[in-house]
């Protein structure tokens, strides 16, 4: 689990490593370059093959600095390279200057002007404006950059494109471009999105909220303490390789060396009358096979016959008022509720809601028991506490929290999914392509199912229902960490719908499910 940093956060961290005497920034921006040059050759291994053609699109700060570092170790390994700098070069100071005045005084350097009539390189680099500008980028050069990643080089490997530590113009805090007023402007022009994006020490924020390139990021070492990024961010990104990922599930269900199916826990799930179960059944399905003992499905009386058309190894249980749940969670051995999928919007979800609440059990919310609140959400706030999960989707979340959503791209998702767990006093799941689970005390994981790890057949009626059911399922035995069963159970539901591939419904999810568990050695 990679730790995601903000741009003042990394500022802070190499600020630190410098003061101590650990590093210098000269050292940071060689050993920039120098991985940058590596994972370059690493992900296109054809380049290494014999030297080539690259054009390095330098800025007036630091990032140009790194790119006047790969720029002369390219020249150094026999490439033929161009650098552009944008601006006047007596304006270029520090540590950059000195790498400038390294490049210089061995080869040529051209003004930005210059490279919109260049030949097409093998390799175009963007070093302009790193994780400290928070603007757009100026107009010159954006044409630059188009200019000359608009076809292939004329001779040699296709022509790859590169930014160094983040896209210019890229916002690494929230995400997305910078973009410039509407008028008379194409927005895509300013989305840069290189083949591949080369980061330093830690991975950023933004990378992992909005997708900077058409690959994931690359992190390379540049000499920092290998634990630097750790304390400074108590913000993680949810991903790793097979190994990492087999320990991760151990970790936070313990294994599965239950021997009763009480001591997996029992699960009750409430459902919506006739014609308005399914949502309801899904979630009990998803509840049941992430690893729950027992699953109970309550619904109005008059709504069971057609559930138990419908299910086998659920149990079913009449509830048609508060009353009824309240009889129901006399039961000692229910330790968690789910409510909210085809329950209905209604006075009465609410009520529902206040005795799942008021019983201490581990209550997963979603959907109308969310909406339910809408007119009166500290209402809601007052009864949580921090083995609650909230699933919002962003439409749902601006119910709750309008003043969070109406701050829009001033508000980090990571920060507003943080804020609202702080306020409401539970875990917040805020759904999106990136994925965002807060608790209360400040931690936040990221789920991001960007670059190779897209998964669009999420985009699809009822998949909100099963992960609400996942995350029930993970919730069911006891002593298990109520954020970390929640981004676990994010995972494991984009996984799911990556493994069963196109043409994917809500309904396969669960039954993918056991696919995905196997190859964790669950």
């Amino acid at each position: 689990m990679e730790r995601l940093l903000t741009a003042a956060e990394m500022r802070e961290t190499e600020k630190a490593a410098m003061e101590s005497g650990e590093t210098s920034g000269r050292h940071l921006m060689e050993r920039a370059g120098e991985g940058a040059v590596a994972a370059i050759l690493s992900e296109w291994p054809d380049l290494a093959d014999g030297p080539h053609r690259a054009a390095v699109l330098c800025g007036p700060g630091n990032n140009g600095g790194d790119g006047f570092v790969v720029a002369r170790l390219l020249a150094d390994r026999g490439w033929t390279v161009e650098v552009y700098l944008y601006g006047d070069p007596d304006r270029v100071a520090g540590d950059a200057r000195a790498n400038l005045e390294a490049w210089t005084a061995r080869h040529p350097l051209q003004p930005m002007e210059q490279a919109a009539g260049a030949t097409p390189p093998n390799l175009l680099i963007d070093a302009m404006f790193g994780i400290g500008v928070s603007r757009p980028i100026p107009d010159l050069c954006m044409q630059a950059w188009h200019a000359l990643a608009a076809s292939d080089a004329p001779s040699g490997p296709p022509g790859r494109t590169v930014a160094l530590d983040c896209p210019s113009g890229f916002d690494v805090d929230r995400g997305g471009y910078f973009l410039p007023e509407p008028e008379g402007n194409d927005p895509a022009a300013w989305r840069l999105l290189p083949d591949l994006c080369v980061t330093f020490h830690a991975a950023k924020q933004g990378l992992f909220l909005e997708e900077a390139a058409r690959r994931a990021p690359r992190v390379v070492a540049i000499g920092l303490a290998e634990d630097a990024a750790a304390t400074a961010a108590a913000t993680r990104v949810l991903s790793g390789d097979a190994a990492e990922q087999r320990a991760w599930y151990r970790r936070v269900t313990g294994g599965e060396e239950h021997l009763h199916k009480y001591d997996r826990g029992h699960a009750l799930v409430l459902g919506g009358g006739p014609g308005k179960g399914g949502a309801a059944r899904m979630a009990a399905r998803a509840a049941l096979r992430a690893g729950a003992g027992l699953v109970t499905v309550a619904v109005p009386r008059d709504a069971l016959p057609e559930n138990a058309a419908q299910l086998n190894a659920i149990m079913l249980s009449a509830m048609d008022t508060p009353d009824d749940l309240d009889r129901l969670l006399e039961d000692g051995r229910l330790s968690v509720v789910c409510l909210g999928p085809g329950l209905g919007v209604s006075a009465r979800t609410r009520e529902l809601v206040g005795s799942a609440l008021d019983s201490g059990r581990r209550v997963v919310l979603d959907a109308d028991a969310l909406t339910s609140f809408r007119e009166a959400p500290d209402t809601l706030f007052e009864m949580l506490n921090g083995d609650c999960v909230l699933t919002p989707h962003e439409g749902e979340f601006a119910r709750l929290f309008p003043d969070l959503a109406e701050r829009g791209r001033s508000l980090s998702k990571v920060d507003a999914a943080r804020q609202a767990a702080a306020r409401c006093g539970a875990v917040v799941l805020l759904k999106g392509a990136a994925t965002v689970i807060a608790d209360p005390e400040g931690t936040v994981g990221v789920h991001a199912a960007l670059y190779d790890r897209r998964v669009p057949q999420l985009a699809t009626a009822g998949a909100g229902d099963v992960l609400a059911g996942f995350i029930t399922g993970l919730c069911a035995a006891p002593g298990r960490d109520t954020r970390a069963v929640t981004e676990l159970a994010a995972w494991l539901h984009a996984e799911s719908a990556r493994t069963f591939g196109p043409g994917l419904i809500a309904e396969d999810l669960p039954d993918e499910l056991p696919k995905v568990l196997a190859g964790l050695g669950a």
